[in-house]
């Protein structure tokens, strides 16, 4: 799904996907997602925002309201280079045609965190 460079210890997001809202799920928005998995034919991702729901630097976990969110800091998966944040408790499937490949850089220690996390809901 992503292109790991082992040497420089970056993984690449190239994802973006529609994504419902959890309230209506009709509805949406299109945003960048960090793929982690796959279950049968659906890949698995994590939602990106940009929204600031917890304050802290790259890395940290925080809780909102009892939702999980990590900050991921800045970079190419917001178009304004925005600080952001992924939530970690809710894996999202995703169609594999629904995707549209970009291109971004993650330090591969913030997605090994991210991907361990996730089971925990950031308690990890």
């Amino acid at each position: 799904l992503h292109r790991v460079d082992r040497r420089q210890r970056q993984m690449c997001i190239r994802d973006r996907a529609w994504v419902p809202y959890e309230e209506d799920s009709t509805k949406g928005k299109d945003r960048p997602v960090l793929l982690v998995g796959h279950d049968g034919s659906w890949l698995l991702g994590l939602m990106l925002t940009s929204q600031d729901h917890v304050p802290g630097n790259v890395g940290e976990i925080r809780q909102n309201d009892g939702t999980p969110w990590i900050n991921i800091g800045s970079g190419d998966w917001d178009s304004k280079n925005r600080p952001s944040e992924i939530r970690l408790d809710r894996v999202i499937r995703i169609a594999p045609n629904a995707v549209r490949r970009e291109g971004s850089i993650m330090p591969m220690a913030l997605y090994s965190k991210i991907v361990e996390n996730i089971d925990t809901g950031g308690q990890g």
